[in-house]
């Protein structure tokens, strides 16, 4: 059996709320009980817990787009004093063949990249060798040494240039669903229409850059078993890919992530790095530790470089009649990479003639992957963008626009929502932002040398809830122990999850203790798609609930106590005790009905099984409206985004503190995503070139000006137990498109691809 105790620097690690915290349940702004061990460094990320004996690798990237190893020379770089091992192709420890085996929990269709196991290449920037040495230095010396022979041949890098060439993607991905059939008459709607907006839309790829670089710490023990600290979104999906791909038991196999620095859908899919480091410990028997650099963060997936075409028909009060919505992205060679891009468009505004095209093309990269929002934040930038072309064509005012045609059911299914308060979220945010003194004509505000232009969008992202396993341990001194294999991001999970645990128990958060990040724990789905809050919450929820009643069955069986003749329903847990609704002196505290019967503690489980049936009946989403203030100096090109506010709809927030940090955290990632994110590929050599922070721009302190963050009333049961919605990805959604609308105010001229640059700006 595996001996899942943690190490003693690791208890340590597990995040408590300060004392004195007191009751801090649901809906209570807690400062996140992780804070102080992030910012005083007790926190350990996967490169930083102290190994005895360690070696480091570092990877040998491919310079050539597509082709084949003719001959790997590593003889100076095994001449370095301290390298151990060069390992390729050629002399790697056993791996199983099969590709099957290398597809992780969130693998598209196709077949997923095999690290060092033949001679392909089959993009810029794959692994081709990792160096083994005693330090780091040594490696990273003795890894420029290798010299790699290539046989090259032709690639193709180049969406644009290859855009007749898409293909329905094939096969299945989690959170993917194909665009729905046509409704009505689509294209005959938008020929007789008053109204029409024909637009094409361009954007790059966009890079993941989490402060925190992927790594992989495996430390081999004298049984041979492997305790693995990985940067990763999925504990149990990276313990999984190491069992298959080098015929492991689970047993032998332990993957931690107490703490990642960012990830924003990098860490949904092992990265190649893990495999590296475990082939390197099982080769030599030894502990290893594998680190990406900067650079290397740009050999994975990223934001997929997407080309779409929308057509709106419209009467000439502004009404939809038709909305054809086209897009084409990048895949890789081995792999048909999905997101949903489309199908938001009718789910967003009502209309009957509806028609989506979403195909792929297969370069000469590696796979792109999820990132933050993926698919939305494409799909709905161009949406948005021409809903807004719209407006201005029919003399409508943008927000009256989208009131106009508001869905109160999803065009696509003809389902309701679950909830929706986008409308409140229009009325709230435009009240905050003073849309009302907004002058309709473009270029007819100014503020000195700068003109000033207000743009809007809405927002949406799906509400999910998937399958998760939770356990509840209440201890005879009072302290609640939760554990679940889920991840906390950074998005505040130890901090929302424990305050579900005391809001259901009636207790100090400082009595909680939340155990995630190790894949021994009971089962998590990845964290992503802002699905934790409602899976994770409600498994919390459903074992906090199990062991009320555990508790209230005990308690019974203290006559004296005075709940001998109680029911379930006639009693309360509060401030740490067992209560009696009827006669409230009537009280026990909880660890002392333990104490009671003798017990040192008393433990539940709960497996939530989201109700599918239920959820079915309905379209289940966040919405948001986002306004936003740009100033532009025309003469210079210089954009500055002054102001902005978020109306979001997310059902019940359970900690609005963290959650406006998220949500404030996407309007930055939104401005960035505007103005300056796009990684650059010189297609001769089909690699990306600016692939380091110095280059890849992203926005930076002095380009933010105020956000304002508005959180409407919702409370949705049908996506959680508790009422509650994921709040992570929708903060990005519609930022880019209400920007690019407010530069668009403020010049009058429009702009169709991202970033928009200063160069964009004077030359247009």
């Amino acid at each position: 059996m595996t001996d899942t105790t943690l190490a003693p620097f690791e208890i340590d690690q597990q995040p408590l709320a300060p004392p004195g915290t007191g009751r801090a349940g649901i809906g209570t702004p807690v400062p996140r009980i992780d804070g102080e061990a992030k910012v005083t460094g007790a926190a350990r990320y996967a490169a930083e817990h102290p190994v005895p004996d360690l070696c480091y690798g570092v990877v040998v990237n491919s310079t050539i787009a597509r082709g084949r190893i003719v001959r790997i020379d590593s003889e100076a770089a095994r001449a370095v004093p301290g390298v151990i091992d060069v390992l390729t192709h050629e002399n790697r420890p056993p791996m199983r063949s099969m590709r099957l085996f290398y597809k992780d929990m969130t693998a598209p269709a196709g077949m997923p990249l095999r690290p060092l196991h033949d001679d392909a290449i089959g993009y810029s920037g794959q692994p081709v060798a990792l160096v083994v040495a005693e330090t780091f230095e040594a490696a990273r010396h003795a890894a420029a040494l290798v010299h790699v022979e290539y046989e090259e041949k032709p690639h193709e890098t180049h969406l644009l240039a290859r855009r007749d060439d898409a293909h329905d993607p094939g096969g299945f991905k989690a959170g993917f669903s194909k665009p729905p059939k046509p409704k009505g008459n689509p294209d005959a709607a938008f020929a007789q229409a008053e109204l029409t907006v024909d637009a094409e839309f361009y954007a790059g790829a966009e890079h993941h850059n989490p402060m925190e670089m992927h790594a992989s710490t495996v430390i081999r023990d004298a049984r041979g078993h492997l305790t693995i600290y990985d940067k990763t979104q999925g504990s149990q999906n990276s313990r999984w890919m190491v069992s298959r791909v080098f015929g492991l038991p689970k047993r032998k196999v332990t993957v931690r992530n107490p703490f990642v620095g960012g990830a924003f859908g990098s860490g949904l899919r092992p990265q190649y790095q893990l495999l590296l480091a475990v082939m390197a410990s099982l080769q030599l028997k030894r502990s290893v530790r594998v680190v990406m650099t900067r650079q290397q963060m740009f050999t994975f997936g990223r934001r997929p470089e997407t080309w779409q075409r929308i057509r709106l028909g419209a009467t000439r009060d502004g009404r939809l009649t038709a909305l054809i919505h086209e897009a084409v992205a990048e895949t890789s060679r081995d792999e048909d990479y999905v997101e949903v891009v489309v199908n938001w468009s009718g789910q967003l505004y009502a209309c009957d003639n509806l028609r989506y095209v979403y195909k792929v093309v297969s370069l000469d990269r590696s796979t792109p992957m999820d990132m933050r929002a993926p698919g939305a934040a494409h799909g709905v930038h161009a949406l948005e963008i021409a809903m807004d072309e719209l407006a201005y064509a029919a003399g409508i005012d943008p927000l009256e626009l989208r009131r106009i045609n508001y869905a109160e059911r999803d065009s696509n299914a003809g389902l309701p929502f679950s909830t929706k308060q986008l409308m409140e979220c229009y009325a709230q945010g435009a009240r905050a932002f003073g849309w009302n003194a907004r002058q309709p004509a473009p270029r007819s505000m100014r503020d000195g040398h700068e003109l000033v232009g207000w743009g809007m969008a809405t927002g949406t992202w799906d509400a999910m809830q998937m399958a998760a396993r939770a356990s509840a341990r209440l201890l005879a001194d009072g302290r609640l122990e939760i554990g679940c294999a889920a991840t906390d991001i950074g998005t505040g999970t130890y901090t929302a999850i424990s305050q579900i645990a005391a809001e259901v128990m009636g207790m100090a958060l400082e009595r909680v203790v939340f155990r995630l990040g190790d894949s021994d724990l009971p089962f998590a789905p990845i964290e992503g798609g802002s699905s934790h809050i409602a899976t994770v919450g409600s498994a919390v929820h459903g074992a906090c609930e199990k062991l009320q009643r555990q508790l209230w069955r005990l308690a019974r069986e203290i006559p004296e106590r005075g709940f001998d003749k109680c029911a379930f329903e006639d009693v309360a847990f509060r401030d740490g005790n067992i209560v009696r609704v009827d006669r409230p002196e009537t009280a026990m505290p909880l660890e002392a009905v333990l104490l009671s019967k003798g017990r040192t503690h008393l433990e539940v489980r709960h497996l939530l099984l989201p109700d599918l049936p239920k959820q079915k009946q309905s379209v289940r989403a966040v919405h948001s409206a986002v306004f936003c203030e740009v100033k532009v100096d025309e003469v210079l090109g210089a954009i500055r985004v002054t102001r902005v506010v978020s109306a979001v709809a997310a059902g019940r927030i359970v900690n609005p503190l963290t959650a406006r940090s998220q949500i404030t955290g996407g309007v930055v990632w939104g401005i960035s995503q505007a103005l300056f994110e796009e990684t650059h590929a010189d297609h001769r050599l089909g690699r990306f070139m600016n692939h380091n922070l110095a280059e890849y721009h992203i926005a930076s302190n002095a380009d933010i000006g105020d956000i304002d963050v508005i959180f409407v009333d919702e409370d949705d049961r049908i996506v959680s137990r508790f009422g509650a919605k994921g709040v992570g990805e929708i903060g990005i959604v519609g930022v880019a498109a209400a920007i690019s609308n407010a530069i668009f105010h403020a010049t009058g001229k429009r702009f169709r691809t991202t970033p928009i640059t200063a160069d964009k700006v004077v030359s247009a």
